[in-house]
């Protein structure tokens, strides 16, 4: 889920622009001269983003049914993919998550944030959110009931667990974060924004590790449906000009730009919102925007056809191998 942000919220994220964020001390040009010579990098070959295994991922997930919380599908789904991230080698934080619904009561969630390799300073986030929405509001039929999500929620998370399933198999020396955010999509529709992302508004708040600072972080929504867009969303470009420059170029160096479009659209009220707001991190929003107006993230968006049938594993590829190279290029002192 997403919704448009008003010119206000834009000028919120802008003003963190004026912010400096903490990061590495530049190197010194003269080193000591006792200084233990630094070992070079290993190189890595970028591994294939295998695009069958990642929607047999999504299609686990839907298969659970809708991913709502406070329901068993949504419980059962949270224990399998904690489960599954382990299967990989990876250490799983569970964040419990309790936070008002805005119509009343409280939504009961989990943030799942799976460490690759936690020992390690230098890391990469990339995150997703899990749940899926509780309502059709979209729709012209069933609208009280919930949707599948297979784009929205299920397709990003599947690019993560795919990314973890090749991380174990293609070993590197550097810290991977997958952290799926809970409670993103169940706000109000035309409401305040404080009503979206209650998963990343408080992980933001607390982060799992005391003053978190990835070298690179990335948000992944509406990522797996046909006729996907994937245009340079405002926030995005405000708070990372350069990074968002770099993966659309990685894109276009792979030859995605039929889904990485080279050319910027407005900002998004999304889980990067909050997390660049209270923890300060520069996160970009890679989200499909390939419509306009009410529609501006697909005529499937908040529908019951957003199920199994808009996926496109050809999408999942495009966002998945980019990502791949981030990660490897990353590592290999490329990026």
């Amino acid at each position: 889920m997403a919704y448009v942000l008003v010119a206000i919220l834009l000028l919120v994220a802008i003003a963190y622009i004026a912010k400096p964020f903490l990061g590495p001390k530049p190197p010194t040009n003269n080193p000591s001269p006792n200084a233990t010579p630094t070992a070079p990098v290993n190189q890595v070959p970028v591994p294939d983003f295998q695009a069958d295994s990642a929607f047999m991922f999504l299609s686990k997930q839907v298969d659970f049914g809708p991913r709502v919380p406070n329901t068993p599908a949504h419980k059962k789904c949270g224990e399998w993919l904690v489960r599954t991230f382990k299967q990989y080698g990876f250490t799983v934080i569970e964040q419990k998550v309790s936070a008002p619904y805005y119509k009343g009561g409280y939504m009961n969630g989990v943030n799942i944030i799976a460490q690759y390799k936690p020992e390690l300073g230098k890391r990469i986030c990339i995150a997703a959110h899990w749940d899926s929405r509780n309502e059709a509001d979209k729709d012209t039929k069933d609208k009280n009931k919930a949707i599948d999500g297979a784009d929205d929620g299920a397709s990003g998370v599947a690019v993560l667990l795919e990314i973890a399933r090749a991380l174990q198999k293609n070993p590197i020396d550097i810290g991977v974060d997958l952290i799926c955010f809970d409670l993103e999509d169940n706000g109000q529709d035309g409401g305040a924004s404080e009503t979206w992302c209650l998963g990343s508004q408080y992980w933001s708040k607390n982060l799992h590790t005391p003053s978190y600072m990835p070298t690179h972080a990335v948000l992944l929504d509406l990522v797996g449906a046909k006729g996907a867009k994937f245009y340079k969303e405002g926030i995005s470009r405000n708070v990372a000009p350069q990074f968002v420059n770099k993966v659309w170029g990685l894109a276009a160096q792979l030859g995605y730009s039929e889904y990485f479009i080279n050319e910027e659209k407005g900002g998004i009220t999304d889980d990067h919102l909050f997390v660049i707001q209270n923890a300060g991190i520069p996160m970009i929003d890679i989200i499909s925007l390939p419509g306009e107006g009410d529609h501006i993230f697909g005529s499937h968006h908040h529908t019951h056809a957003d199920d199994i049938n808009i996926i496109d594993k050809k999408v999942l590829k495009a966002v998945g191998q980019t990502m791949m190279a981030l990660i490897y290029q990353t590592h290999n002192g490329v990026m």
